[in-house]
């Protein structure tokens, strides 16, 4: 027995949820930009929407009582000040009108930025930031803000534009029904208002198409920024890459425009006939129904003249509207994309964080039993780690590549909550207190570290952005990172740009570029944090470089009592340091000093040889070379 048909009316009612949803979320967002703005933006656009129609009507009683032989009367001059004034209200309200616009679109978009940043640099797990099935919904987000689509302010801002042509459509229906009675107004309106659901409803199928290209646009996006950008600038010039990405721009550009030419073909050709059609009928309705009346004697030429001027104003309602139509349409493309993220963030599971401070570790942090996965469906990354990192030490964690280092720094900072076991401080549970505390106890430079286009001030004192303004401070977290040299020589001292792409920039090297993130960390200790982690910094410096710089670095370290932890591949860069922990599949292999771990002739032993072996084998080389 078949089962039961679709609902008559089900397609219809969707549409009319999902357009009144889109009008509801507008409405929402609009009071974001404050209400005295708002209520200014209403107040302009809804006098721009009754001018027109009442400079008609004055211009049409003027005219009237002119070829009426009444002469230079007082009423004549009367309609004349109406007349004269509607236009110079028009032409002076007018310039108001984008610039309360753009201010409440600002404001509305500054209220969505502050979500955006809210949820991807502090709510949101790593895990959804991170999982690629996300990516498309991420990139919907940020579009808006990088201003390659309508942002949700400019949507919000759209409504009293929007507002305002309907109160043109008002007016117009109105002086319709004065001119061609009860009917032709209604013929009118509902002629002009099927046309303009019928246009909208064309755009938001589009709507739909183009979100459903959302995996070609990113595509797109990265090669464009690929191929403009300077960062794969030399590499691209060097091999020679230009045809390439020329070629794969094109192929990726017409993958996206091939669908929605299509689509907007399929879409537009035929309701464009049908409702050019119904417009064609209506206005012709209402012209033979002024005719008829004018023809009988019931219309005057007075009321024939408004009712054609007015029946002309409707039909023109029944187009898109450039300045509010595409930008209500699309503008909420990023909007819903950043409420589903958050949505998203709010759904997924994670351990209950405490809200006390976390407490300043005076003996020891404890990895215990501790376990960890980025998803259910993967491969535990560690599996019943048991580590111990002793207070103002240096403990040195190494292993081969995928070992699990990098994700024991991320546990460690509170970046992701372990699956499985605890992490505890002087014997207390971390869990218990707040992860952004346990943050601010913490100073990692990581093997990917940012280099800020900013001042050398900046690139420092980040680390401890309350303690900035001390230039002091920031010279001597330069010096004790062996980077004093550097700001020295810098053209403006600590206010030089560390980028040439700005006046009086200056770039840096590899090497320096280290120091300068070492001084961020070591100003952050300066301002309270009590853990130093450096996660491989040095990871493209040559074996001697790296050796140098850890030297220096636990030198510095030893002399102040900084509780350190370095995270290495290479095992010969951190033979001095206090404790040397050897992580392989997850868990601690084995631990000690360089000399215990050396004599135990285990992992760390075959692995130190084999570097150390493998480095002698390179110099030889180099040095038949020569």
């Amino acid at each position: 027995m078949p089962g039961p048909g679709p609902r008559p009316f089900g397609g219809a009612i969707g549409v009319i949820r999902r357009r009144a949803g889109r009008w509801i979320d507008l409405a929402r967002l609009l009071p974001r930009a404050g209400m005295p703005l708002v209520a200014a933006s209403l107040l302009v656009n809804t006098v721009l929407g009754l001018l027109p129609g009442g400079f008609m009507l004055a211009a049409s009683v003027l005219l009237d009582r002119v070829a009426g032989g009444s002469g230079l009367t007082g009423e004549v001059y009367g309609w004349l000040a109406v007349v004269v004034g509607a236009f110079a209200l028009q032409h002076t309200l007018t310039p108001f009108q984008p610039a309360l616009t753009e201010a409440v679109s600002r404001r509305v978009d500054g209220h969505c930025i502050g979500r955006l940043l809210d949820v991807t640099l502090r709510r949101a797990p790593f895990g959804v930031l991170e999982d690629t099935a996300h990516e498309d919904l991420l990139a919907d987000a940020r579009a808006a803000f990088a201003r390659t689509v309508p942002t949700p302010g400019e949507a919000a801002a759209a409504l009293p534009l929007l507002f305002s042509r309907y109160l043109q459509l008002t007016f117009a229906v109105a002086l319709v029904g004065y001119a061609a009675g009860p009917v032709g107004a209604v013929v009118t309106a509902v002629t002009a208002l099927a046309i303009r659901f019928g246009v909208r409803g064309t755009l938001g199928r589009y709507a739909a198409l183009w979100d459903s290209l959302a995996g070609h646009r990113r595509r797109t996006g990265y090669i464009r920024q690929l191929a403009t950008g300077t960062g794969a600038a030399k590499e691209i010039r060097l091999l020679g890459l230009m045809p390439w990405l020329s070629a794969r721009f094109g192929r990726d550009t017409m993958a996206h425009l091939r669908p929605l030419w299509a689509g907007s073909r399929r879409l537009q050709f035929w309701p464009f006939i049908a409702l050019a059609a119904a417009g064609f009928a209506g206005g012709t309705a209402v012209f033979a129904l002024l005719a008829h009346g004018t023809v009988q004697g019931r219309t005057d030429l007075f009321a024939l003249g408004i009712g054609l001027q007015a029946a002309l104003v409707t039909m023109r309602f029944g187009i898109a509207f450039p300045e509010c139509d595409t930008q209500t349409q699309f503008g909420l493309v990023s909007f819903h994309a950043l409420e589903r993220l958050e949505a998203l963030e709010e759904s997924k599971p994670r351990p209950a964080a405490g809200t006390e401070p976390a407490p300043r570790p005076g003996h020891s942090i404890r990895f215990e039993d501790v376990a960890f996965s980025y998803r259910p469906d993967t491969p535990l990354v560690l599996d019943g780690l048991d580590l111990e990192i002793p207070v103002g030490s240096c403990t040195a964690i190494v292993g081969l590549n995928g070992a699990g280092k990098t994700t024991l720094v991320k546990v460690l900072a509170r970046l992701y909550e372990p699956t499985s076991g605890r992490i505890t401080v002087d014997g207390a549970d971390l869990a218990a207190h707040s992860p952004e505390s346990w943050q601010r106890r913490i100073a990692v430079v990581f093997q990917d570290f940012l280099r800020y286009e900013l001042p050398a001030a900046d690139n420092i004192g980040f680390g401890a952005p309350h303690l900035a303004a001390d230039e002091a401070l920031l010279l001597d977290a330069a010096r004790r990172a062996g980077a004093g040299a550097v700001v020295g020589k810098l053209p403006d001292g600590l206010r030089t740009p560390l980028s040439r792409r700005y006046d009086g920039g200056h770039d840096l090297s590899g090497g320096q570029w280290q120091r300068i993130a070492l001084a961020r960390a070591l100003h952050a200790v300066e301002g309270g944090a009590s853990l130093l982690v450096l996660d491989e910094p040095t990871a493209q410096l040559d074996v001697r470089g790296e050796v140098a710089f850890f030297d220096e670095f636990l030198a510095e370290a030893g002399s102040r009592g900084i509780t350190s932890l370095i995270i290495s591949h290479r095992f010969s860069t951190v033979r001095h340091a206090d404790r040397i922990v050897v992580v392989e599949h997850g868990r601690v292999l084995e631990q000690g000093d360089h000399d215990s771990l050396m004599r135990a002739d285990g992992r760390y032993a075959e692995l130190f040889r084999l570097q150390a072996q493998r480095f002698e084998d390179d110099n030889d080389t180099v040095g038949s070379r020569s």
